[in-house]
């Protein structure tokens, strides 16, 4: 039986600019899984935020988020749809 996908947000702040190309190349990797992208530059705060709406299995979301939680001055979670 194959894994089923779920809806979920990621959700980035980056207080790091120098991590924007490593989060770029991270998510090329698992684009045939994203659905949308938004992101917010706050210049007051130097801070950036990105979501980005996956469909995809539990391990691969998991997975992403963790490599990009793991960037110098990346906090990334995940909010998961209830289907």
């Amino acid at each position: 039986m194959g894994l089923e996908n779920r809806v979920a947000v990621v959700a980035m702040m980056i207080e790091n600019a120098e991590a924007v190309d490593k989060i770029n190349k991270l998510l090329h990797q698992y684009a045939q899984y994203a659905i949308g992208r938004m992101g917010v530059p706050y210049r007051e705060k130097n801070l950036n935020v990105i979501t980005v709406v996956l469909d995809a299995p539990d391990n691969v979301i998991s997975a992403l988020s963790g490599k990009l939680g793991r960037l110098d001055g990346v906090t990334s979670k995940v909010v998961y749809s209830k289907k």
